[in-house]
């Protein structure tokens, strides 16, 4: 990971409350997603339902035909089945009627022309506002009317309407439920995808920010002296710091090349001497620091090496990274210390300025990408390289006082640094861990 400028600082505006046009594309997609699929289950719920209701309503009929003939065919009078009457029409013209039979009934009409000499009859009713189904034919000497009362199988109807109303507004919350948990493992992926590039553009910008305004920045410098009239001889040191600087420039383009080609970007580590890359990046930032008027001082206390095992080109961005923060929050007439200092396994690096400083209660919130904070992307960054060499990074301060950023990172056991390779400088250094 490459980094720049961490800020700190007086909170910035609340990035959380801007509008977010990728999060409003997620939300109605889920949206959508979610009422496509609720509307789908609850129109197949709707059909199920109606084709419940058909079959039941069906087998109610065939049911009440059936029993209708058959009782008509053989049930006594004075025992018919339940919510069921009988009628026997005799000869004389008297009628026999089962026990209980409402006073309206029979249907004299239909008696009448079966006795006559018709066919059976079936036919639905309505008689003193009740509906029956009613069944006429001959039996022997006499005609029978069975009849059905129509109330109790509307009452079953009227309940399955209801259970299926009920399973059908269940069925659409279950359903609703369901789409939510469907469209939002539907988004994910596309969410994901929208965060790395949303990443990735804010990483780009903080990887190319640092070195691109120190090279311009000795450029200009570079420019002034020539035109000047300074002799090209005594330039020379400024030329190898521009060289320096593309071929630092070149490692971060290529980290992200194949960051975005998802290549791998872990490679073993090797013995990285921390105070070197303090002295080479304090160069580095001389002809900015100048600019500026502020002093960087490189200091090692105490006996031993200063060398850690890890990645150079990212650790190099990581003190590139502290450095530049330290610059962009002290004033002219400032100060900034780098020192290293060795432990029996730990290398310490600490940059300390007596800038602006920053509220002690925010040193951890430092850390966070972009939290509203305002304090930007640089010292996540930061932090996912110390992790990822299995180290830790610390901020301290006050308002007005300075602040203090240390990393501690394992000291190589062999304590000697590796010869470089003869290839190009920006070939030779490799990407680093991803954090």
């Amino acid at each position: 990971m490459s980094l720049t400028t961490p800020w700190r600082g007086p909170a910035g505006p609340d990035r959380s409350r801007r509008p977010d046009p990728d999060r409003r594309l997620l939300v109605r997609a889920r949206r959508r997603l979610t009422v496509q699929v609720a509307g789908a289950i609850s129109v197949v719920l709707a059909l199920v339902g109606v084709l419940v209701y058909c079959a039941m309503v069906h087998s109610q009929d065939d049911a009440a035909r059936r029993e209708l003939a058959a009782a008509a065919e053989g049930s006594p009078v004075g025992q018919p089945p339940p919510c069921m009457w009988l009628f026997e029409l005799h000869a004389d013209g008297t009628v026999r009627a089962s026990p209980g039979a409402p006073a309206s009934l029979p249907v004299r009409a239909s008696l009448d022309q079966v006795a006559a000499g018709g066919g059976p009859r079936l036919a639905q009713v309505r008689v003193a506002g009740r509906d029956y189904l009613v069944h006429t034919r001959g039996r022997g000497y006499t005609t029978v009317q069975a009849v059905l009362d129509l109330r109790h199988p509307a009452a079953e109807r009227q309940r399955l309407l209801r259970t299926l109303a009920g399973a059908e507004i269940a069925g659409l919350l279950a359903a609703l439920l369901v789409g939510q948990v469907v469209s939002r493992r539907a988004i994910a992926p596309l969410g994901e995808a929208l965060a790395r590039q949303r990443r990735f553009a804010a990483d780009v910008s903080h990887e190319l920010r640092t070195p691109l305004t120190r090279l311009h920045t000795r450029a200009q410098l570079l420019s002034r002296r020539l035109r000047g009239g300074t002799d090209p001889i005594l330039l020379i040191d400024e030329v190898d710091q521009l060289v320096a600087g593309t071929r630092q420039l070149g490692e971060v383009v290529e980290d992200l090349l194949r960051s975005a080609q998802f290549k791998q970007l872990r490679r073993p580590f090797g013995p990285v001497d921390l105070a070197v890359l303090a002295a080479e990046l304090a160069e580095a930032e001389e002809a900015r620091a100048a600019i500026r008027g502020v002093a960087v001082e490189v200091r090692c206390d105490g006996p031993g090496d200063h060398v850690v095992s890890g990645v150079e080109s990212a650790l190099r961005r990581v003190i590139s990274a502290l450095l530049d923060n330290a610059l962009g929050h002290t004033s002219a007439g400032g100060h900034i210390w780098v020192t290293l200092s060795r432990e029996p396994s730990v290398v310490e690096l600490t940059v300390r300025d007596d800038g602006s400083g920053l509220d002690p209660e925010d040193a951890e919130r430092l850390f966070a990408r972009f939290e509203g904070t305002g304090f930007g992307l640089g010292l996540a960054l930061v932090r996912e390289v110390v992790d990822g060499h299995d180290g830790t990074i610390a901020a301290d301060g006050r308002p007005g006082g300075g602040a203090t950023f240390t990393v501690r990172l394992p000291a190589d056991p062999t304590g000697t640094t590796a010869e470089p390779a003869p290839e190009p400088a920006w070939q030779r250094y490799q990407p680093p861990l991803p954090g």
